[in-house]
């Protein structure tokens, strides 16, 4: 009931549309009250003194009553479906934006399939609750009570004969609720798992291709679409059930008023229109009962979608904005970590004691084997991840001390995964910086090395991308990733291994390149590659989440450690002269 009463708010704010479907949907069932009420009188007419004015006069009363009721019936549903839509809009809205607010910390535990499930499903299904459940939820209680109080009016004992049969529904409604709020819960779940599967397959296709899974990728598609149809069939088979049910207790229902309101007719308490009313009315009741069984449905599937949206709405995200937190100023770059420990889990550290500095300016150089922890120092500086233990701090200002707008302002990240929009090269390289020009853009397309490529395109920057930027090469989305950070001119720049996917020709022509750019920033550079740290200011060896060793290119070469032993393996028998120009323009390091 909570999370009914939390989605009912999101329909609350477009109040007015609200109101007005209401008020459409008592007139149009007051509209259909007098249906039955003027047929029963014209039968009576008719039967008494089959007088044709009178007749005449009551089915033009029909007609009327019958098109003001589709006026109503029209209202109604467009407002309704008004209501719905904005509701649907407002929920979209917050889940989109709370995902974009949520840290690398939940975005790590959860399938993407999953999510988008619950955007696009879970939400559908509260639309319907809204349109269907709160709007005609409502209008079966008012239908009921205005049949039944005019049957009671009418002969109450009849009227009492009706009402008996309508409780065994209700009754029967709620179990059915209890029954089917699990199942659906379910399929919500399933329909989550699913959506995964197929975006993961997608995503993957040439992989797919590549080792042959398409079978395997079938098999799980069709295990998971199996389980999905199976619960659906459930809980559609008992919705089934509950309708028979409906029309065997209306059948009864209808059985009884004609034995009971005969002997009416024949005891001259009740006029053969009013049981004809009687029998209309009864109809009339029917269909809102019936549905009544279809909303306790949909109000059970939006109560297990509105829960599966909750737990993301609800969601506390690892990393939080301090309250009144302060902009961060364009940072000098003086960047020191102060015995740092970050763990994913609250268990293992997955760095751990990390200390050291960097001034203005300089060039510090993360080195270590896979897992040593490297990303994890560097995604701690933007606080993608907060610290567990010690502290990073920019210019003296803890990092938590300032906005994560700011700070990541200050802090330019281009990491080895990169990520492309499907969408213009333009876009790609602008994308952050909504007033960047095109000589800006042209500038850091230059810098990264790209400019030639784009200018050899047919639309030059206006070119497509392909989904995930799958018509660039793997240098060629690198480069365009170090474009857009440079465009962003942060004071400090990250670099993450941002030229492992370039060849050694290329490589060269972006770190002679960059040169110019690291110059004033403070940068960081994570490699596995030592042909990329040769220059650094600061060479930090990291090794299950700690610093093993530290110093200069020179300094880490002379003692005979883990350094010198990468070193030894991969470049003694490489060209000592292409390396030495690292992040070196002609003249040296200034």
């Amino acid at each position: 009931m909570k999370v009914l009463l939390r989605l009912t708010a999101y329909a609350w704010r477009q109040r007015a549309f609200l109101a007005g479907a209401y008020v459409a949907m008592v007139a149009s069932t007051v509209s259909v009250m007098f249906v039955p009420l003027l047929l029963g009188r014209a039968i009576d007419v008719a039967l008494v003194s089959g007088q044709d004015s009178r007749l005449l006069l009551l089915a033009a009363g029909i007609m009327i009553v019958s098109g003001l009721r589709g006026l109503f019936g029209y209202a109604q549903t467009y407002l309704s479906e008004a209501v719905s839509q904005r509701a649907a809009f407002d929920i979209r809205e917050d889940f989109f934006r709370k995902l974009q607010g949520l840290s690398f910390g939940f975005h790590d535990k959860q399938q993407t399939g999953n999510l988008m499930s619950k955007a696009t499903a879970d939400v559908d299904a509260v639309r319907m609750f809204v349109s269907m459940g709160m709007v005609r939820g409502l209008s079966i209680f008012v239908t009921i009570g205005a049949a039944g109080g005019l049957m009671l009016v009418t002969n109450w004992r009849l009227g009492l004969v009706a009402m008996a049969f309508v409780p065994i529904v209700l009754w029967r409604a709620l179990v059915m609720s209890r029954k089917l709020r699990p199942t659906w819960m379910r399929v919500q779940e399933e329909t989550g798992n699913l959506t995964t599967v197929l975006q993961e397959s997608l995503a993957g296709i040439r992989v797919v291709k590549a080792f042959g899974g398409r079978k395997y990728e079938q098999d799980k598609f069709d295990e998971k679409a199996g389980l999905v149809a199976d619960l659906t069939y459930a809980a559609t088979r008992l919705f089934a059930s509950h309708g028979s049910f409906m029309t065997f207790v209306f059948t009864l229902a209808i059985g009884a008023i004609l034995l009971v309101g005969g002997n009416e007719v024949v005891d001259g308490r009740l006029t053969a229109g009013e049981l004809a009313s009687f029998i209309l009315l009864m109809g009339i009741m029917q269909m809102p009962v019936r549905m009544a069984g279809w909303m306790v449905n949909t109000f059970t599937r939006a109560s297990a979608a509105g829960q599966r949206i909750f737990d993301v709405l609800d969601a506390v995200s690892p990393v939080e904005e301090k309250p009144g937190a302060l902009p961060m100023p364009r940072a000098q770059g003086h960047v020191r970590f102060d015995r740092v420990s970050l763990s994913y889990d609250g268990d293992d550290s997955a760095i751990e004691a990390v200390d050291f500095e960097a001034q203005p300016g300089q060039l510090v150089a993360i080195l270590g084997g896979p897992g040593s922890g490297k990303t994890t120092v560097v995604h701690a500086l933007p606080r993608f991840y907060d610290v567990t233990d010690g502290a990073v701090t920019i210019d003296g200002i803890d990092v938590r001390d300032v906005t994560l707008s700011s700070l990541r302002a200050n802090v330019g990240i281009v990491q080895q995964d990169v990520f492309v929009f499907a969408a213009t090269i333009r876009d790609n390289i602008a994308y952050g910086v909504d007033d960047a020009t095109h000589e800006q853009i042209v500038a850091a397309a230059k810098i990264a090395q790209l400019h030639d490529f784009i200018d050899g395109l047919p639309d030059g920057y206006d070119s497509l991308v392909g989904e995930r930027g799958i018509t660039l090469s793997g240098g060629q989305r690198q480069r365009l990733a170090i474009a857009r950070t440079l465009l962003l001119d942060p004071p400090i720049l990250v670099l993450d291994d941002s030229t492992s996917s370039v060849d050694v020709g290329t490589e060269y022509k972006i770190q002679q390149a960059l040169a110019d750019v690291v110059r004033n920033r403070t940068t960081f550079v994570i490699a596995h590659r030592l042909s990329t740290v040769r220059s650094a200011d600061l060479i930090v060896v990291l090794e299950g989440g700690r610093i093993v060793e530290r110093g200069t290119h020179a300094e880490l070469l002379a003692r005979d450690g883990f350094y010198r032993r990468i070193h030894d393996v991969q470049l003694v028998s490489q060209d000592e002269a292409a390396v030495d120009t690292l992040f070196q323009p002609e003249g040296g390091r200034a």
